[in-house]
């Protein structure tokens, strides 16, 4: 397998999609701030951003792993280009937990943002990177990035396990 491939077709790191020191208010923002990458890369469709932003009010995806993160992620009509974005925040950054409608805080320190073009794909990547995010080793040397070129060459490696 070689660098710039990932498991599984559509999951790896999209080129540019790395974000590190993203100086954001809250979820919203980190969502806007992504979406707004990715469009400029190709990767999504002007409404992919109020689909995610939808989305993750309506279901939060913030993970209490090891290292807190959250998943958001919307519809596959929204996307161009299947990947992986990735965020780190200057600081963490408040989303709502997994499975609550919010109640519940969960203050994220990387943002994975899944851009997949099929619902069975999306269900398969997010079980893989919930089960990624429980190394603790792995994802701590993505927060530790210095650029978006680092970050991104970390996150390939993290997500080729």
């Amino acid at each position: 397998m070689s660098e710039d491939s990932a498991e599984s077709p559509g999951t790896g790191i999209l080129p540019g999609a790395a974000m590190v020191g993203l100086e954001v208010e809250d979820a919203p923002a980190v969502l806007r701030a992504l979406s707004a990458r990715l469009q400029e890369i190709g990767a999504v469709t002007e409404s992919f951003e109020d689909a995610v932003l939808r989305r993750e009010e309506k279901q939060p995806t913030g993970l209490p792993t090891l290292v807190p993160a959250a998943i958001p992620h919307t519809d596959p009509e929204h996307v161009i280009t299947p990947g992986i974005a990735i965020a780190v925040p200057k600081d963490p950054v408040a989303f709502g937990a997994i499975g609550s409608s919010g109640e519940r805080t969960i203050w994220a320190e990387l943002v994975v943002m899944l851009v997949l073009d099929d619902a069975r794909s999306q269900q398969i990547a997010l079980q893989s990177l919930v089960a990624r995010l429980q190394e603790p080793e792995s994802v701590r040397g993505m927060l530790a990035a210095t650029d978006e070129a680092d970050l991104e060459r970390c996150a390939r490696e993290w997500l080729s396990g």
